[in-house]
């Protein structure tokens, strides 16, 4: 059997892409998923999602870690599957989508590449010693850092991943530096295991952990560098609530193609 798949990236975060609004007969399962997503014997992705039919939505997002577990809301992954929902001629310039963390709004440019993914809200920030812990969509730990570009980010991230705290569920663990115009951020991410060149929950996550940080409220705009590219995160901060949050940056499709599974 032959598959169609898409390859999207958005900051050199990169995902498969399939489009199941037919029901393809064909079973997505763990061990199939990650061979899908192997960078030696597969197509090579951090996640792998399947564009779905779903009433009274435009599309549904099934996201898939690389380890083929289905993943928590993926937000560079929903800004992909929004370009990728475009390029089909589901959307035109604006879309309401149902993920797993529940329902989404965003806007596209008229050329496909740049999305505004509206995130959840989020009422909760806590602490963990100097470390900031909250959900985005995904569970993420927040640390501020320092020499960040040299950072052994895999070894501690995956140290703090695996500590008898987060090991059972897992969390996202995510490095930050101030820069010039915002912050630099590196993110070691549960279901890939590794760290990944961008992460859209782990920059939201430390957009708000920074407003937090910093006691800043009313409306923020962050700007946010990360090994791929460029991300922006816009939010609103009342003191106890984060809303009107939305992720910013480039979809791209890579290429695409046919694999025999």
């Amino acid at each position: 059997m032959q598959l169609k798949f898409y390859k999207y990236q958005g900051a050199g975060n990169d995902f498969v892409l399939i489009d199941n609004r037919q029901a393809i007969d064909y079973q997505f399962t763990k061990e199939r998923v990650s061979l899908l997503c192997d960078r030696r014997f597969g197509i090579g992705a951090d996640g792998l999602m399947l564009l779905e039919t779903l009433e009274g939505f435009d599309f549904k997002m099934v996201y898939y870690n690389a380890d083929g577990n289905e993943g928590s809301m993926c937000g560079n992954g929903g800004r992909c599957i929004v370009a990728f929902a475009k390029q089909l001629g589901i959307i035109t310039d604006t879309t309401k989508f149902l993920a797993t963390d529940g329902v989404h709004h965003a806007k596209i440019s008229a050329d496909g590449k740049w999305v505004s993914l509206q995130m959840i809200d989020v009422k909760e920030v806590t602490r963990d010693g100097d470390a900031y812990v909250l959900n985005t969509g995904s569970p993420h730990y927040v640390r501020l850092a320092t020499d960040l570009a040299i950072k052994d980010v895999y070894n501690e991230g995956y140290a703090i991943r695996n500590n008898a705290a987060y090991k059972a569920d897992g969390i996202n663990v995510n490095f930050t530096e101030k820069t010039d115009v915002g912050y630099f951020v590196r993110t070691f991410e549960r279901g890939v295991e590794n760290e990944t060149y961008a992460c859209g929950t782990g920059v939201t996550a430390v957009a708000l952990a920074m407003a937090k940080h910093n006691n800043q409220f009313g409306t923020i705009s962050t700007p946010i560098k990360v090994l791929g590219g460029n991300l922006n995160i816009r939010f609103d901060h009342d003191g106890e609530t984060f809303s009107n949050i939305f992720l910013e940056g480039p979809a791209d499709l890579v290429f695409d193609g046919e694999i025999t599974i």
